[in-house]
């Protein structure tokens, strides 16, 4: 196990002194990454990233860079970009090329970030292990007979080995925080409509959040306040009035710190996560930073999973119909009739997991079910909704686990998706209610990496990523990489 110092803020640092140009930096990324044995990207973009870390140095030497000029960065497959494809891990999706860069995907290039690829999902953002790609699974980084988590599992992959020091992600259910902690790296799912969605392609359409994936809070911090931002074409959208945010684009984060209220939830499913002694560990470091901690109910939590699996997969079938072999995608060979194309293009060009979900979907949207499943599913997610307004009248923010334990080897959960589902237990809590809520690194368990999950109210990323750099600032969890050749430790 080594620990570098190599994040966003060291490299802005030493790009900014001339210690390393970006188009170095670029050439060794993009080397690294074609070397990686993890499975972390599907596609590479050598000649426009030299050229994005071109134009980087131009702008340093002009000073005309913001603070993540010249930095590289990946992009998870499912953000829509014109100078690669966009598969989002299907076979559905194998040979799409988008006419149009998405949102997010613009303001890093604004930005002056240099992206040198796309990286590894779950298919279509569907599963918590990064299994279900069509372009075979992502393997996790501290050890390769396990999974990295999912979907984001080859941003945060590819951030853990060293490959990059930043990767976006899309969160539904937990698939940035998720993958985050088992591959001991820091994500965060901001506030619903925090980020735009244009160019993001659509699982759940009332869940999916686009965000970070980063070594440090203090990196999520700057990385955001770039992405986050209104975009009239993304009606979910919302405008914010965030002078913290603008003030990053220009100064830089610098956290402040004044105690917080924190709240643990009560019930004994908190009781049970196998890295308790790492988890109180953390939260004893917390308090010794003058923090306080109170229990506090949820009384509604346990219903969050299946809540979960209504909604979302109602919304992915619905999502989903557009791939029908007819406007773009797979479409199957020499089909006999139009239901024979509808029929044979979508079930070759969908994956298992992805079947099921639109089946699921389908039923609980149809006649005769929709009351019992949607609509009732929709009423439990307004009382975990409202159990977390409740609770932030009384605490700052929550603390639980991120996830029930470390990762899992692959191929262990395969056959009983049930299980697999329930890994997103501490996850999709916060999704439901569509608040903030951050992953980060709090320790090891059997040799692997495990997070904490630090919740707030809506639009209170600050508070959060601000008890996140007062953590980090006294421990070095975040730090620790897998013995790997980090391109960034060259520099």
């Amino acid at each position: 196990m080594t620990q570098t110092q190599f994040t966003i803020k060291a490299l802005a640092e030493a790009l900014s002194n001339g210690k390393v140009s970006s188009v170095e930096l670029t050439k060794e990324a993009i080397n690294a990454a074609r070397g990686d044995t993890n499975n972390c990207f599907i596609s590479l973009s050598e000649e426009h990233a030299l050229q994005q870390a071109h134009d980087a140095d131009v702008q340093i030497r002009n000073k005309a860079s913001s603070f993540l000029t010249g930095i590289p960065m990946a992009h998870k497959d499912i953000f829509c970009t014109k100078h690669s494809t966009t598969t989002c891990g299907s076979k559905m999706l194998e040979n799409f090329a988008a006419p149009y860069d998405a949102t997010v995907v613009r303001k890093l290039d604004d930005a002056g970030m240099v992206c040198i690829g796309k990286t590894n999902m779950d298919e279509f953002a569907m599963g918590s292990s990064n299994e279900s790609s069509f372009f075979g699974a992502v393997h996790h980084p501290w050890d390769s007979d396990y999974v990295p988590g999912g979907s984001s599992g080859g941003s945060a992959a590819a951030v853990a080995k060293g490959y990059v020091p930043f990767a976006t992600g899309t969160d539904t259910g937990g698939s940035i925080r998720q993958p985050s902690a088992f591959c001991g790296v820091t994500g965060l799912k901001p506030t619903y409509g925090s980020i735009s969605r244009f160019g993001m392609v659509a699982f759940a359409s009332s869940l999916d959040q686009a965000g970070p994936i980063g070594l440090s809070a203090l990196d999520l911090a700057h990385s955001f306040a770039f992405m986050a931002g209104f975009d009239k074409r993304d009606s979910t959208c919302a405008k914010r009035r965030d002078d913290w945010l603008d003030r990053i684009k220009s100064e830089g984060f610098t956290p402040g710190h004044s105690p917080k209220k924190i709240g643990l939830p009560r019930g004994r499913i908190f009781n049970e996560i196998s890295y308790q002694n790492a988890f109180e560990t953390a939260r004893r470091q917390l308090e010794s930073s003058g923090h306080s901690f109170v229990e506090v109910d949820l009384p509604n939590l346990e219903h969050a999973v299946p809540v979960y699996y209504v909604l979302a997969s109602a919304e992915a079938s619905t999502n989903l119909a557009r791939y029908d072999g007819v406007r773009f995608g797979h479409r199957c060979n020499d089909p006999r009739s139009l239901e024979d194309l509808y029929r044979r293009s979508r079930s070759e060009g969908f994956g298992e997991e992805v079947k099921r979900r639109i089946l699921t979907g389908t039923y609980t949207l149809s006649v005769g079910y929709f009351d019992d499943y949607y609509v009732k599913a929709q009423k439990i997610r307004r009382k975990i909704s409202d159990d977390f307004t409740a609770t932030f009248s009384k605490v700052d923010a929550l603390m639980l686990p991120t996830t029930p334990d470390t990762a899992f080897k692959l191929g262990s959960l395969n056959d009983d998706p049930v299980s697999m589902y329930q890994q997103d237990l501490f996850t999709v809590p916060a999704s439901l209610a569509g608040i903030p809520a951050l992953s980060i690194p709090c320790g090891f368990h059997n040799d692997l990496p495990v997070g904490l999950q630090l919740i707030g109210p809506a639009n209170s990323e600050k508070t959060i990523l601000e008890i996140a750099c007062e953590y980090q600032k006294n421990t070095t969890w975040h730090l620790a990489r897998p013995h790997s050749n980090s391109v960034l430790e060259k520099f």
